[in-house]
């Protein structure tokens, strides 16, 4: 009977180290977004191949529309992996496409000098932020929160009607393009992708980097070991801010316009990205490189929608909720596997 027991519960033991040291890779989020998005795109291969879904251009269409979401969702990388949350992303999008429209068309100042003023109202904005945060020991959530108002205030405050931008040099930016062999890629795409190996290079490879993976795994470990708690705070919501501030300049670019109404809710699209990303919503815990798989995997919903043709656009929230709770299970997952 011992011996009949013993192989039986020796299997067993097995499957459970392998589904445990399955859980306890940070990767797994990760893979899990990219195999997602792979077979998500060679579904609409097979689907749509007779009308145009195969070509390279649809695939850069990716990184061209949704260029501005990538970067706002790389600053919010920073902030979730520390342990915080930013709310204010949306209405500093917002807030950066009226105050350049106001600028450029209102009173006739450049785009390349209007460029700096924006980003460095968002990074002073973000830098605010997190000094409140950190000095104040006020919850993020309610600071930024702050934010959103505030920002979207200033918006109506710049003015209430939409204000189109007719400069020839923004339009000429805009219009911009960067041939890559069957396709191509706009500014505001190459901009994006350059910030993420920023990002990537600083998250990876630097002691700041490594600092906001450890502040955002243990706190009270990472003040123990004589980090710079505040000041890695507070920086991690100025490049919050300078993101959102940089994505509110590029989806200018893409919609050549300013509105107080743009970009509303996009804080939550661009948290949803990070998600879906792979990263933990507690912090310590993803990968940049996961926060484009999110970004893509949203960009993709939209455009098999867009190649249906029959289905409405809030199709693209209803998919975006589904996987949020999909990946949120799987985060609960790891997290249980850790404690125990």
């Amino acid at each position: 009977m011992s011996a009949t027991t013993q192989s039986r519960t020796a299997p067993d033991r097995r499957t459970t180290s392998k589904t445990a040291r399955l859980l306890g890779d940070r990767r797994l989020p990760v893979l899990v977004t990219a195999a997602l998005f792979l077979v998500m795109y060679i579904a609409g291969l097979s689907r749509y191949q007779n009308y145009g879904f195969a070509e390279p251009q649809v695939f850069m269409n990716l990184f061209i529309d949704n260029s501005y979401l990538l970067v706002a969702a790389v600053g919010a990388t920073f902030v979730i992996l520390s342990g915080g949350i930013d709310l204010s992303v949306g209405s500093v999008i917002g807030f950066t496409t009226m105050f350049t429209a106001w600028l450029v068309e209102r009173q006739g100042m450049p785009i390349l000098l209007v460029i700096p003023l924006a980003l460095a109202v968002g990074a002073v904005g973000g830098f605010l932020m997190g000094y409140v945060i950190q000095n104040f020991e006020i919850q993020p959530f309610i600071v930024t929160l702050a934010g959103l108002f505030l920002f979207r205030g200033l918006c109506l405050v710049i003015s209430k009607e939409s204000i189109s931008i007719t400069d020839s040099s923004v339009s000429s930016m805009a219009q911009a393009q960067v041939s890559l062999g069957a396709g191509f890629l706009s500014v505001g795409a190459i901009v994006a992708l350059v910030v993420l190996a920023a990002a990537f290079y600083v998250l990876h490879y630097t002691r700041f980097g490594r600092r906001v993976y450890a502040i955002g795994g243990n706190e009270q470990s990472a003040m123990l070991m004589g980090l710079p708690q505040g000041g890695t705070k507070i920086a991690v919501y100025t490049v919050s801010g300078f993101c959102s501030a940089l994505a509110g300049l590029l989806f200018t670019l893409y919609i050549q316009s300013g509105d107080p109404l743009h970009a509303t809710g996009m804080e939550l699209d661009a948290i949803a990205a990070v998600v879906i990303g792979g990263t933990l919503l507690t912090g310590g815990s993803g990968y940049v490189l996961g926060t484009v798989f999110g970004v893509l995997v949203l960009g993709l919903i939209k455009s098999i929608i867009q190649f249906e043709g029959t289905l409405s656009s809030w199709w693209t929230k209803i998919a975006t909720g589904v996987l949020l709770c999909a990946f949120i299970l799987i985060q609960r997952a790891m997290t249980a596997r850790k404690k125990t």
